[in-house]
């Protein structure tokens, strides 16, 4: 008898229990739920057995929402592009934050911006984006890009991704190292 009644209890209070959904979402934050974290991280894309891209960053924070699914980079980003069909490294681009949009097919990078070639040119800009899609970086923003001794800024600038040829939408300065030199003297 005492069984039965032992077992009639533990059957009450296991079938009178209830979770209100209201009451335990109180206690879950949803933006906690729906955010990864990863720390040293190494992304490569590749197509047909060709590296295409790498990105290095210590730390990405990936957010899974349905409207802007999107990864932030917020301590930096390191990426260098292969170029077309072979695995050699064409060009090299730093920067102190970056977020990457999945839904638009861009990577945006900004603060303190640098980017180097293979043929020895470096551009510096405070954003730079990179259309995925398109295989093409562009900005609207100031740029420097120094090529030899030779010095050119200006607004606006596209770019293939692998920085082999470039433009600038509007030149503002161009001159060479060696004339500025002089200047000094």
């Amino acid at each position: 008898m005492r069984d039965l009644i032992l077992l009639l209890g533990i059957t009450l209070l296991f079938f009178s229990c209830e979770n209100d959904l209201e009451e335990v979402n109180k206690f879950i934050n949803k933006d906690d739920v729906s955010i990864e974290i990863a720390n040293e991280v190494e992304i490569i894309y590749s197509d047909s057995a060709f590296i295409k891209v790498k990105i290095e960053s210590p730390l990405m924070k990936r957010y899974l929402t349905r409207e802007d699914p999107h990864e932030r980079f917020p301590e930096g980003i390191d990426v260098v592009f292969f170029g077309e069909r072979s695995n050699k490294a064409q060009s090299h681009l730093t920067s102190k934050f970056a977020i990457r949009r999945e839904k638009k097919g861009e990577i945006v990078v900004r603060d303190s911006v640098v980017w180097w070639s293979e043929q020895g040119e470096r551009l510096e800009t405070e954003e730079l984006i990179w259309n995925e899609k398109k295989r093409i970086v562009h900005t609207n923003r100031f740029v420097t890009i120094y090529k030899g001794d030779e010095v050119i800024n200006g607004f606006g600038f596209e770019a293939n991704e692998e920085f082999t040829h470039w433009k600038i939408k509007s030149v503002d300065a161009q001159f060479e190292m060696k004339d500025m030199a002089k200047d000094f003297e």
